[in-house]
């Protein structure tokens, strides 16, 4: 894809807003960039700098203006950047895009991952009729997988040794979310 997206601010339930990145997200960046998984399968950057910071905010721009995807940030109810929830679109000729996420360790067990990837898959499928979402997990990150299930994604498989985490390839599982799949959830 190579048209310029426009990060739209969406409502996603619960006081949280989903928008697009600001610089003034430093201290969201500089946060992840200190836990110990979100570099690994990020571009968060670690160790962290102001100009690595500033530099990840910038590619989250240049991926809505080269049309790679949706960036967006999540914004809780006091107005505190806690994550981040991006709509990647590069298998969108085949009729489906991928999602991913991450919440800081400050803010993880409030919902805010569950309440983003919801709000956007909702948004994707209904506003821009994208047939199929997926988004992948590691076995272990049961919070992750509670997230993708709660969003009401449905697990398919096992993908093994299918993303390079870190120094090592990781099995993964792999999670889609038809529109046909909504009719039957309450939330949707």
């Amino acid at each position: 894809m190579e048209q310029s997206l426009i990060v739209p601010e969406l409502a996603a339930g619960r006081g949280f807003v989903l928008r697009a990145w600001r610089l003034a997200d430093m201290s969201l960046v500089r946060e992840a960039a200190e836990d110990a998984y979100i570099p690994l399968t990020t571009t968060v950057p670690s160790p962290w700098s102001e100009p690595a910071g500033r530099a990840f905010v910038e590619r989250q721009w240049g991926r809505a203006s080269s049309g790679a995807g949706y960036p967006f940030v999540i914004v809780d109810p006091d107005g505190r950047p806690v994550g981040t929830v991006g709509l990647w679109l590069r298998d969108l000729a085949l009729g489906r895009a991928s999602l991913g996420y991450w919440v800081v360790g400050s803010a993880r067990g409030r919902g805010a991952a569950g309440i983003a990837v919801r709000a956007v898959a909702a948004w994707a499928l209904k506003d821009l009729r994208i047939p199929r979402l997926e988004l992948y997990v590691e076995p272990w990150n049961t919070a992750s997988v509670r997230t993708a299930e709660r969003a009401g994604f449905q697990r398919e498989g096992l993908l093994r040794e299918w993303q390079q985490v870190g120094s090592e390839r990781r099995d993964m599982y792999m999670y889609s979310l038809l529109d046909g799949d909504r009719s039957s959830d309450p939330q949707a």
